[in-house]
């Protein structure tokens, strides 16, 4: 068989329409297909000037971010090209052979001055969400939460030293009232605050509360960023996406904040979004070993839901007893040990943390000491959260044969 040797025409005539050229089964047509577009021109008109020259379609702008995030182009310029000579986004976006795509500059000043300091990509967001719901394709009966990292676009080594207020917790106003009600019982003066407190003086001699500070390194380039580094990662400034999906994969709420808050903290705010949209289709929150707290464990079962936790290893040493060899008396408010000497409630920290200590007399003589105390002077102490039943509850799901089931999920989805 010979040889062929094609010859490529410089310039050649299609005598096609966008629509002939685009495959009936491209992903763009399904986009187009699954929702109505024109939502978006109610949400944006108020950021618009009635008067004056006709701007971008908002809808085309938009449409941008569609391609650039579900093609995985991800940067925004190389977007604006790609669209230049892809049939299929021009037929997506409604741009014809002879129109101007929207160069990088266009759709980054719009982005800039219109739309970001705007809740119109929340709304969007929500709108699509609720398309969802109305459809049924959502499965709200268990939801899934996790948070992950990104990194910023900020230089590690440009910061500076700063301090900062300790930032107020969502539950810290009830956890506040707990502890001093359990304070006022143990004839002790209440606190101000479960953040610590110092007493500074005012220019007139007056005293005041002052929350301390705590030294923190910020970013020059992008000073909402947080400086993260976790295991094999390397050090640098970062967000953390706190995401909320239920049992399809869909996500249902996101919240952004800084790469040094921890998951636990930021886990309330984006709870709190998933409320306000769906406040009675949740039966169930799904988490892992970050969000096994008091706290968290609490808002869940009293909003009426089922928390699903893992199994959390105790920090302890391997060769000493773990907390849960030691009985707890409801009753009398103590620890019983393994070798039957009672752990006396003693007093309760600042962030609610209840103390029982040991009589050290008995410990110096227990034949259990080396598994169960290397104090030196031989005093066992437990620490019990004041909302330490709620962990207890959700340890008893944990070990019901359904649990397993229902946690394997979490990497079908949120993962």
């Amino acid at each position: 068989m010979a040889m062929t040797k094609r010859t490529f025409f410089n310039d050649p005539y299609i005598m096609n329409t966008l629509e002939q050229l685009v495959p009936q089964d491209h992903l763009v047509r399904k986009l187009n297909y699954a929702i109505d577009w024109d939502f978006i021109y109610p949400l944006v008109e108020k950021l618009y000037s009635p008067v004056g020259r006709p701007s971008i379609d908002p809808v085309v702008l938009f449409k941008m971010i569609v391609i650039n995030k579900v093609f995985g182009i991800h940067s925004m310029r190389k977007t604006c090209r790609e669209i230049e000579v892809n049939i299929a986004y021009r037929w997506f976006l409604g741009i014809t052979f002879e129109e101007t795509v929207p160069n990088y500059s266009t759709w980054s000043q719009n982005y800039i001055r219109r739309y970001n300091d705007s809740n119109v990509f929340d709304e969007i967001f929500m709108h699509i969400i609720m398309e969802l719901h109305r459809n049924n394709f959502l499965k709200m009966d268990i939801v899934y939460v996790d948070s992950t990292h990104r990194k910023a676009n900020a230089n590690k080594n440009k910061s500076i030293d700063a301090e900062v207020e300790i930032e107020a917790k969502e539950y810290e106003k009830e956890l506040l009232e707990e502890i001093n009600l359990q304070r006022e019982a143990d004839n002790k003066k209440k606190y101000d605050s479960i953040r610590k407190t110092e007493i500074e003086y005012d220019e007139n001699g007056n005293e005041k509360m002052v929350t301390k500070t705590k030294h923190v390194k910020l970013s020059v380039t992008d000073p909402e960023s947080g400086a993260y580094h976790k295991g094999e990662h390397e050090k640098c400034y970062a967000y953390s996406l706190q995401t909320i999906c239920e049992g399809n994969g869909f996500v249902l709420a996101v919240n952004t904040v800084p790469g040094n808050i921890h998951d636990s903290v930021s886990f309330f705010d984006a709870y709190r979004k998933l409320e306000n949209v769906f406040p009675e289709k949740i039966g169930g929150v799904c988490l892992d070993a970050e969000y096994k707290t008091p706290a968290i464990a609490r808002r869940i079962i009293e909003d009426g839901r089922t928390p699903y936790l893992p199994y959390k290893r105790p920090m302890t040493g391997k060769e000493l007893y773990k907390k849960k060899d030691y009985k707890y008396e409801e009753e009398t408010d103590r620890y019983i040990c393994p070798a039957e000497n009672k752990l006396e409630y003693k007093r309760i920290t600042r962030d609610g943390y209840k103390q029982y200590k040991s009589n050290k007399k008995e410990c110096g003589e227990c034949p259990l000491l080396e598994k169960c105390t290397k104090a030196k002077n031989h005093e066992k102490l437990i620490q019990r959260h004041i909302w330490e039943e709620y962990i207890e509850q959700a340890e008893i799901i944990h070990h019901a044969p359904f649990w397993k089931d229902i946690y394997s999920k979490r990497k079908e989805t949120i993962e």
